[in-house]
């Protein structure tokens, strides 16, 4: 396993349980207990993990795993649930991509189209995540907007009042929400105020609102609130939501396409 693989396993663990030892980690991932201590060390300069006498804790009171190691967990759901949202998505529309790992799977649904190979554009894209535009704008089918702000090392989003006019002066035919939690009665949220407020800005200069989300998001609550489930018109989850995860958001108006 590579130092890269290691790690993001040793912070999903860290994420699920809430605290680490040495000798329990070094068994989850069948190396030596010398290893983990100095990927232990290391996360811990990053001030990704504490480092505790034996083990290690998350970094902070409120926790959020940083992008790049976000990608592993719930991929081939988020893979299922990007390709249906990609579906819902005509040639030559202007589409609003929030960050996230699902929107990322978005994009990269969006750029192997065959339909959308060529255009003028074939699709207008404006996102506030850097690594979306950066995966995007190779596609010079694509015409790719990118708001203003100042970046979030966790997410690679851009947040803050320098977006606020760009969104301002445009309007979109979809905005791709991705959540860190979506509830029939809460709405959508994010762990942070900043993105959950640009977020909030590309719903309401779209037509509609596509929430994608895989099922370990669905009934949850975070602290950051994006939208109320009557401004969301379709949530696309994975086949692992059931009928009483979904059911609340159908009764509340919204379609829900399971991938």
């Amino acid at each position: 396993m590579s130092r890269d693989a290691r790690w993001k396993a040793l912070l999903e663990l860290l994420v699920e349980r809430g605290r680490l030892d040495v000798e329990e980690a070094a068994a989850d991932l069948e190396v030596s207990a010398a290893t983990i201590r100095r990927d232990f060390d290391l996360l811990a300069q990053q001030q990704m993990l504490v480092r505790t006498r034996g083990g290690a804790v998350p970094h902070g009171v409120s926790y959020e795993l940083p992008l790049r190691y976000k990608t592993a967990r719930h991929a081939s759901e988020k893979q299922r649930v990007a390709e249906a949202v990609a579906g819902l998505i005509a040639p030559g529309e202007a589409v609003g991509l929030t960050g996230g790992t699902t929107t990322t799977e978005v994009a990269r649904a969006l750029a192997v189209r065959g339909d959308l190979a060529s255009g003028s554009p074939a699709l207008t894209v404006v996102t506030n995540a850097l690594n979306i535009a950066n995966e995007l704008a190779v596609r010079p089918q694509f015409k790719i907007v990118v708001t203003g702000g100042v970046a979030r090392a966790q997410s690679y989003e851009l947040v803050g009042p320098l977006a606020d006019a760009v969104l301002g002066r445009i309007t979109l035919d979809v905005t791709v929400l991705g959540v860190v939690a979506f509830d029939a009665v809460h709405g959508a949220a994010a762990n942070d105020e900043a993105e959950a407020a640009i977020n909030q800005l590309l719903c309401e200069r779209a037509e509609r609102v596509v929430v994608a989300a895989d099922s370990s998001k669905l009934g949850r609550r975070a602290f950051a609130r994006i939208c109320g489930v009557e401004s969301v018109d379709t949530l696309v989850t994975d086949a692992a939501a059931g009928s009483d995860a979904v059911r609340p958001f159908e009764e509340a108006g919204v379609r829900v396409i399971t991938a």
